[in-house]
């Protein structure tokens, strides 16, 4: 009878111990999150993360990104923050820009419809609602619409 209830113990102090690790896991994964999300604002990625540059058609303009999901996860949405500027490297402010793409090869489009929400100030554009489908050869076109000039961007990825 001393066997079983100590058997019974044990079982019972290694079920606390496992539950006990499962929730200082599950507290560690809230914690990195909340440290990620103060720390930079959804979408808005640090200017040394940016990559790029992609020069315009007309080779007058350029634009570099960074994403909030880098390197890209295939099926998952994430959002980028476009910096368009000159070549010189000056910002663009009040620009409209728009977003389209596909896979060249496979001739398909985006999965979703990304849109510029916002612009963050600085030549910087918020560009949300972006996600692949799957691996492989993507185009990312941006079309720059400013008083006066229209031009795009071709932003070619490999995933």
């Amino acid at each position: 009878m001393k066997l079983m209830s100590r058997n019974l113990h044990e079982k019972s102090s290694v079920r606390l111990a496992l539950g006990l690790g499962k929730a200082m896991a599950s507290a560690a994964c809230v914690l990195a999150l909340l440290l990620f999300v103060h720390a930079a604002p959804a979408g808005a990625p640090v200017a040394d993360s940016s990559i790029g540059p992609w020069p315009s058609r007309s080779g007058e303009l350029q634009i570099r990104y960074s994403s909030n999901l880098e390197p890209p996860i295939i099926n998952r949405m994430h959002s980028w923050v476009l910096y368009v500027a000159t070549l010189e490297g000056m910002p663009i402010a009040d620009a409209e820009l728009s977003v389209d793409g596909g896979m060249p090869e496979h001739d398909h489009g985006l999965p979703t419809q990304p849109r510029v929400t916002r612009y963050l100030g600085d030549g910087k554009y918020l560009l949300e609602g972006m996600r692949f489908h799957m691996p492989g050869d993507w185009e990312i076109l941006v079309s720059i619409d400013i008083p006066g000039k229209q031009d795009v961007v071709v932003i070619s990825l490999t995933l």
